[in-house]
């Protein structure tokens, strides 16, 4: 049936054979999803020993905003959906505060190593 809000363009799937997956954008290969499955496994063995050290220092807020964040791999702009807050406030809880440059209010404890190198994570290679 003919939707006239979209293209509809006939493919012979024999076409598509011809091209391979491993051209196409999303494609993973077998090391791309062990290095994704390591790094993911790394994470989850750190976590726990690092909450446990820095997570007396931080409000629940900040506890939620980090887990969410480096734990479960949100964005900022996500976290602040699921908190229902500002995405700026997710970058405080994570990053500390600045003015005119200067740091007026620390970054979340343990997060510190973050606002030196571009927000990545801590968490060691």
């Amino acid at each position: 049936m003919y939707n006239p809000d979209f293209w509809e363009v006939q493919l012979d799937p024999a076409d598509l054979e011809r091209y391979p997956a491993a051209a196409a954008i999303w494609h993973e290969d077998d090391e791309d999803q062990r290095l994704r499955h390591h790094g993911r496994e790394r994470t989850e063995q750190l976590f726990p020993p690092v909450m446990d050290l820095v997570g007396g220092a931080l409000t629940e807020r900040q506890r939620e905003a980090v887990m969410l964040y480096f734990l479960h791999d949100k964005t900022q702009e996500e976290v602040a959906e699921i908190m229902g807050i500002n995405r700026r406030v997710v970058s405080q809880h994570l990053f500390g505060i600045r003015r005119n440059g200067r740091q007026v209010a620390v970054p979340s404890p343990g997060c510190e190593p973050c606002v030196g190198n571009g927000g990545s994570s801590p968490m060691p290679e």
